[in-house]
């Protein structure tokens, strides 16, 4: 299973989080902790419930025109019904040298960073959030984070990957329901380097050196989902959402210096496999605020198509960054690459009309080329939108995805 030109169709795909079952959620939250106090026994109840879950997930995406389904990162732990760190959370329970500590990456004391000196501060000191203080810590705002299925740990010792049976379980899960759902590619997510040092560290000398280690962990899970044909995507919000995380704000050369470490790691990580098999997500947090402290994609844009990917993910769906898909004009996207704007968000409520979906990759198509661009969302819908309302958002993009195919490729 590789990543694909487009012939005589667009081809549609999500970002990779999407509602958990109540069950699931349920069976989630009923799982007991082992002694270091946040990983999740796992139980032979609750892989089936997992299985039975991914199978029926699968069905539905290609049912509503998803061509390139997930596993909705269901085997990645979600508690309650919303929940934005699932797709980071979930690295604790596959690393071995992390405990927990009085260290918060939320909660910890602000950080100030000056020229030449880039550090990131705690998310509650973000830009973002100390400028609408108010409004986040208004309850009736519409402004959550949620809450998270495992607290954050620190890293105390070296250091070592230990998810192999948890990611032989999720490329199992996802196998079962391409196959039964009669599809022929599919992804599974991973955290990159650079986000999932956003904890706290104990042990290792030096930030960078703290880095490659994370590094050198997940570049097993990234080799065994691509060793089972599989495509993975790697998770890196951090490329862009560690500008709002700097205080005060840097310069952008600063923030690009800062950033270059992190791109190397992954770079360092992936190196050997093959692109075909990779696509690299990134994004602005996702959460439901303001955003005003966002980067503009065209400081990073370079530095994202940098990464060793065959395809890039990314925000274009949502009213911050929709206005960006001009930068394609002059931004040449590499032979063989191929782009996954996003077309549908889950910055909203509201469900984006097929006609809107389709004209936003009409755009794209302008400037790259119909067989260049993928449908996609802004970023995951779990944890973040209603069961209902995401299911509509993929009914949505399908048949947006089908309109534009019908416009792009009876042109040919």
């Amino acid at each position: 299973m590789t990543l694909t030109h487009n012939h005589d169709q667009i081809q549609a795909t999500q970002a990779g989080s999407l509602p958990r079952t109540p069950e699931l959620i349920a069976a989630n939250a009923a799982r007991r902790f082992d002694g270091d106090g946040f990983t999740l026994e796992r139980t032979p109840e609750f892989e089936g419930l997992l299985t039975d879950a991914v199978v029926d997930l699968v069905q539905r995406q290609t049912d509503a025109g998803i061509t390139i389904p997930g596993d909705g990162e269901y085997g990645k732990a979600m508690s309650y019904d919303v929940d934005y760190g699932a797709w980071w959370t979930y690295s604790f329970q596959r690393t071995a040298g992390l405990e927990l500590t009085e260290f918060n990456p939320i909660l910890a004391s602000p950080v100030r960073s000056e020229p030449g000196n880039v550090r990131l501060t705690s998310f509650a000191d973000r830009r973002d959030w100390t400028i609408f203080a108010d409004a986040y810590q208004d309850p009736s705002s519409g402004i959550q984070i949620g809450k998270n299925a495992t607290a954050f740990p620190s890293a105390t010792g070296p250091l070592r990957y230990t998810g192999q049976a948890a990611i032989a379980s999720d490329i199992a899960n996802l196998k079962a329901g391409l196959n039964a759902a009669g599809a022929s590619t599919g992804f599974l997510t991973a955290l990159s380097p650079g986000s999932a040092s956003r904890i706290g560290n104990e042990y290792y000398a030096t930030e960078e050196e703290f880095i490659y280690a994370w590094a050198d962990v997940l570049r097993e899970e990234y080799q065994a989902i691509v060793d089972a044909g599989l495509v993975v995507q790697i998770d890196d919000p951090s490329i862009a959402e560690n500008w709002d995380q700097i205080n005060p704000e840097p310069s952008v050369e600063d923030y690009r210096k800062f950033t270059q470490i992190r791109v190397e790691a992954l770079n360092y990580a992936l190196r050997g496999l093959p692109e075909d098999q990779v696509r690299f997500h990134v994004c602005w947090g996702s959460w439901h605020g303001p955003h005003t402290t966002d980067i503009e994609f065209r400081h990073i844009v370079d530095l994202v198509l940098s990464i060793n990917a065959g395809a890039y993910s990314f925000e274009a769906g949502n009213v911050r960054h929709e206005h960006e898909w001009t930068l394609w004009q002059d931004t040449t996207l590499p032979d063989g690459k191929l782009l996954i704007p996003g077309v549908v968000s889950h910055a909203t409520n509201v469900v984006e009309h097929p006609e809107l979906v389709a004209q936003r990759i009409e755009r794209f198509a302008s400037l790259v080329g119909p067989e260049n661009v993928i449908a996609g969302t802004d970023c995951g819908l779990g944890g973040r939108l209603h069961p209902q309302i995401a299911a509509a958002k993929l009914q949505s993009l399908g048949a947006g995805a089908r309109l534009a195919s019908e416009r792009l490729f009876s042109r040919v």
